[in-house]
């Protein structure tokens, strides 16, 4: 049988795997032709895997970005860079994109809040959600906070934060950067949030909000508030990570 019907009804070929591919991204039900994929799926599975390869190996367009945060209220921004000189060594030496290459420059606090935007892995998902992101961050942020002025870091790792955070002086950082793309997502973001940033944190010590990708993953305003509740929590706590639990959309959840 060549495709993804798998009963019939009078006569006619029922796909039941149809409704339940209209709620999940994954693949399930691709049906074979012969020992293998149908060539439709084979086609689609190959466009995934270039659509994700270039996620990764394209350098984040900063002219485009630097416009769009323009566009939502932010117009000064900061970049810095990682060690690691190219795409290529970026991705051969994650170690090096832990590290700044060059700090002078960035501006000192103290500050409660610094927001930075990095490429990570997708820096199609910083141009794609980055400005629009930040901005919804921004606005969900409780007033009288001390902001950062915005940084953007290229071929970043999520560690190069506790550098940042720490020069600038910021209470808490709130990172956004693309994600590993996948064969179903090639553009989604996360957002990591780590109070009193320092070089040497553990990613025990930092929370993680990830699937932004609106329409089919976590919206901007869902993301910002749950980011919101979780600085909160830090900032009463004095610290951030595995102490630290979202349970603003479920009271039950701190019992």
């Amino acid at each position: 049988m060549n495709g993804t019907a798998v009963g019939r009804t009078e006569g006619t070929v029922v796909d039941f795997w149809a409704p339940l591919r209209r709620s999940t991204q994954a693949r399930i039900g691709l049906g074979r032709s012969g020992d293998g994929l149908p060539t439709t799926e084979r086609l689609a599975l190959r466009e995934a895997l270039a659509l994700a390869r270039d996620a990764i190996t394209t350098p984040l367009d900063i002219p485009l970005l630097r416009d769009d945060l323009a566009a939502v209220g932010v117009p000064d921004v900061h970049h810095v860079t990682s060690q690691a000189a190219s795409r290529d060594e970026y991705v051969r030496r994650p170690d090096l994109g832990r590290l700044p290459a060059d700090l002078t420059g960035l501006p000192r606090g103290p500050y409660d809040v610094g927001i930075v935007v990095a490429d990570g892995l997708s820096p199609r998902a910083v141009v794609d959600h980055g400005a629009l992101m930040l901005a919804a961050l921004r606005a969900a942020l409780p007033e009288g906070l001390s902001l950062a002025p915005v940084v953007i870091a290229t071929n970043a790792r999520v560690a190069l934060g506790d550098h940042l955070g720490a020069a600038m002086g910021v209470e808490t950082l709130f990172l956004l950067i693309g994600e590993r793309p996948g064969l179903s997502v090639a553009d989604s973001l996360g957002i990591y949030m780590t109070h009193r940033p320092e070089p040497g944190r553990a990613d025990s010590e930092r929370n993680c909000i990830s699937n932004v990708h609106p329409p089919e993953g976590n919206s901007y305003a869902a993301a910002a508030a749950t980011a919101a509740r979780l600085l909160g929590t830090a900032r009463a706590l004095g610290r951030s990570g595995v102490d630290v639990k979202d349970i603003g959309a479920d009271p039950a959840l701190g019992s």
